[in-house]
């Protein structure tokens, strides 16, 4: 059976071809195909080996082809699951390693120049932009005017601005 798929080779290649739409698959699959013709034993009387060999290349077409279809349904669920899906294409919204040490080491910065600010402009940076309280509210909570709650968040933002990385 092997001879006959060694002299039908070339027939069976373009076979493969015309179907897959030149795809490079077509080795593997011939590959695929004589494993699948040397296992057949050679008591087993094949009529026509020709018709034989044709029919089992388009079962494995169907088989990779059945194959593909479960992996596109998992993948389309998986991506799903783990994805935001964009108009054109996929888009992992995991930060990549490179980010996460990149907004580690500028939160460090950034941290680093808060404990340089003075006194009592960190505690109305801090009221402000981590505790989410209008210049109004700091103004009325710490006593002051709301223009002075204005000046210390530009000196705030001036000096954190030249201390914290790009």
């Amino acid at each position: 059976m092997t001879d006959v798929y060694f002299e039908q080779r070339d027939a069976l290649a373009r076979f493969l071809r015309a179907r897959l739409g030149g795809a490079p698959d077509v080795e593997d699959l011939l590959q695929d195909l004589y494993l699948k013709v040397s296992a057949v034993s050679p008591e087993v009387e094949i009529r026509d080996a020709r018709a034989f060999l044709y029919r089992l290349a388009s079962n494995l077409l169907l088989d990779r082809r059945r194959s593909a279809l479960r992996g596109a349904a998992r993948d389309g669920a998986w991506r799903l699951a783990s994805h935001v899906v964009g108009a054109f294409e996929d888009i992992d919204d995991a930060p990549s390693a490179e980010a996460v040490v990149a907004s580690r080491e500028r939160l460090a910065a950034l941290i680093a120049a808060l404990e340089t600010l003075p006194r009592k402009t960190a505690t109305i940076f801090r009221m402000h932009k981590f505790d989410g309280l209008s210049y109004a509210e700091v103004a009325t909570r710490l006593g002051i005017s709301r223009s002075s709650v204005e000046k210390h968040m530009m000196d705030a933002l001036k000096i954190l601005a030249a201390r914290a990385p790009r």
